[in-house]
């Protein structure tokens, strides 16, 4: 049967992505602690599932639930959810797959380009190591969670390492733009740490293309093939928008405002697709500024 169990369906990333499998005549069922939610904001066709013990057993798993890193502050509590709605979430899915008496083809778990830490203008591709920083940690642990499926029952696995999800009204750009509509838009710090961004069509689309590839297993990072650093990022959504980019938020005020969290926004990875273009993926959206016309052009 061609169906597919997807955890975090109902996010931003995970709403696309339903979309485009059911065009593709996929069956969908969505692991959700709220069905209701499910129904209301996923096509009619979707399954909600509230337990594994409900899903059908699948022919591949797509593992995207997790704790927005950049929602708040870093409390002590809340670092602990952070790692606990994805490790327990990516557990769970490895011991379900366990008892599928036909085991998936392929299970494809998030991780993030946090997974090498801030590296400054070092470009990373999928060889380099994980840096010591806690989303480090997290991103490393969260891969090691799932690489299970793999070592234990001979499933094929892959880790998207995402970068920064651009999406129109959606994700970090919708966060961003706000400011910038009223011309007090401007970058953080120093503006040259680097935005590992991707257009939503190319991360849906570099999911499906690991889903089908079945050569494809390991970490991928899916990031558009041209990052670029905070201040170009500003600059060009400044002239998208037919808006200035004057304002400037200091490192220090940031870290007043948000806490350890600003150290997200104030550091970034020179992080470059290599493996999923050595493995023939090819991109919709190579360059900043097209993926931003297309998303918030006037």
């Amino acid at each position: 049967m061609n169906n597919v169990l997807i955890t975090g369906g109902t996010g931003f990333i995970g709403r696309h992505l339903v979309t485009d499998l059911l065009a593709d005549g996929w069956t969908v069922e969505v692991l959700t602690r709220d069905a209701a939610k499910a129904r209301r904001v996923l096509p009619a066709s979707v399954v909600p599932v509230e337990s594994l013990a409900q899903a059908s057993e699948p022919r591949a798993v797509i593992n995207l639930a997790g704790e927005n890193l950049a929602a708040g502050r870093w409390t002590e509590a809340r670092k602990r959810k952070m790692r606990e709605s994805r490790l327990s979430v990516t557990r769970d899915i490895v011991d379900f797959i366990g008892r599928c008496h036909t085991k998936p083809d392929v299970l494809i778990s998030g991780s993030a380009v946090g997974f090498y830490g801030a590296r400054g203008d070092d470009v990373l591709d999928e060889s380099d190591p994980a840096g010591n920083e806690f989303q480090s940690q997290l991103c490393a642990d969260w891969e090691a969670a799932a690489a299970r499926a793999r070592d234990q029952y001979g499933v094929r696995v892959c880790f998207v390492r995402t970068g920064i999800v651009l999406g129109k009204n959606e994700g970090a750009l919708a966060q961003m733009i706000t400011p910038f509509k009223f011309g007090l838009g401007g970058h953080f710090g120093s503006g040259r740490q680097y935005m590992p961004w991707i257009h939503v069509r190319d991360e849906v689309g570099a999911i499906r293309f690991l889903m089908r590839e079945t050569s494809c297993q390991g970490a991928y990072n899916l990031t558009a093939p041209n990052p670029v650093t905070n201040r170009v990022f500003t600059r060009t959504l400044a002239r998208v928008l037919h808006r200035p980019s004057f304002a400037w938020v200091p490192g220090p005020a940031l870290k007043a405002m948000v806490g350890e969290m600003a150290h997200l926004l104030l550091t970034g990875q020179r992080a470059v697709p290599r493996a999923l273009e050595s493995a023939g993926y090819v991109f919709e959206y190579r360059e900043l500024e097209a993926a931003l016309n297309d998303l918030v052009g006037r």
